[in-house]
């Protein structure tokens, strides 16, 4: 009796051992990678056959399996990638820490809705017309800023997960909800007007090429809102041409004439809301411009991004004047 009991032990032990060795296997019986979605209150028989059924295990059963080994563990639902050959207890083990198929949404600094819309878009979830849809409600920042036409300023850039069933209006709170993080942590923010505050700092986004210089293109801006001179900020013609569906890819003496009431070339003050999203550089800088004389600026024709400040018009025309020559000598 005691030799048979050894003898079960041992076939025993075998067994499991086998099992393990089955469970360590790397399998694969798809060519296009697979996608699998497992539906909140799916068992886990139920995961088991559709991942066979998809060529990700072999079998049910070594799925089942996996589980006796991984005792305790609870699995998530979601959407899964399979694309490359994986044992049982890797697949698992993916589905356990809920490793979840996502694709990555990169904002940079400076994009305007239109930017990241057409961003979007080619995640291939949605149509960029889908996210401008949403992007153009301003509901979801409207007890920070209730003179938001848009949520343009608000989407704060940054890098985004989205699930293939993310919505639009779900990627705008996302991206709302970290701008609010943003500014809560910004001191100076705590009795600034946010839509000016945003406004300004979108056009500082879009004008200054260099960190450094932030806070003097900022200056520069403040100093003509603070004499009631025009802003003449080439980037909001460029705005306001996109809002007419009109841009071409360069600024024309009709959108410089342009009445659309974001044009600063024809209108005095800052335009009714932001024309980009800016980072939190830009913020920062019109929050805390630098104290300047300043009145004008120009880019500079060395190819760093930097520009020319200048305080009276003559000192303007005449840096206008050197980089339109530097440039022609190129």
């Amino acid at each position: 009796m005691k030799k048979l009991l050894g003898l079960l032990a041992i076939l025993a032990i075998a067994a499991v051992g086998f099992v393990y060795w089955q469970l360590r296997q790397p399998y694969r019986a798809f060519g296009a990678p697979v996608m699998i979605e497992f539906p909140r209150g799916t068992s886990t028989s139920q995961m088991a056959s559709m991942l066979a059924d998809n060529g990700v295990i072999r079998s049910p059963w070594l799925f089942l399996a996996a589980r006796a080994f991984r005792r305790g563990v609870h699995l998530q639902a979601g959407e899964y990638q399979f694309t490359r050959q994986a044992s049982p207890l890797e697949v698992y083990s993916r589905i356990a820490r809920g490793d979840i198929y996502y694709m990555q949404l990169q904002i940079p600094e400076g994009f305007n809705m239109f930017d990241v819309a057409n961003a979007v878009a080619k995640l291939g979830t949605m149509s960029a017309d889908a996210f401008l849809a949403a992007a153009r409600d301003p509901s979801l920042i409207r007890d920070l800023d209730p003179d938001a036409p848009t949520l343009e300023g608000y989407l704060f850039p940054s890098t985004y997960r989205i699930l293939p069933k993310t919505t639009a209006r779900q990627i705008c709170k996302m991206m709302t909800d970290e701008f609010r993080v943003q500014w809560k942590n910004l001191a100076a923010a705590a009795h600034a007007p946010v839509h000016d505050t945003v406004t300004l700092a979108s056009l500082v986004e879009r004008e200054a090429r260099l960190a450094q210089e932030r806070t003097l293109v900022a200056s520069v801006f403040q100093n003509r809102l603070r004499l009631g001179m025009k802003l003449d900020c080439d980037p909001t013609t460029v705005y306001a041409a996109l809002l007419d569906g009109r841009y071409t890819g360069a600024i024309h003496q009709s959108d410089l004439a342009s009445e659309n009431p974001y044009n600063t070339y024809t209108h005095a003050g800052l335009p009714p809301g932001p024309i980009a999203n800016p980072g939190i550089g830009s913020i920062t800088a019109a929050l805390t411009p630098t104290v300047t004389p300043y009145l004008y600026f120009v880019a500079r024709a060395d190819g760093s991004g930097g520009h020319t400040f200048s305080e009276s018009l003559q000192q303007h025309q005449a840096a206008v004047t050197h980089y339109r020559r530097a440039v022609a000598n190129h």
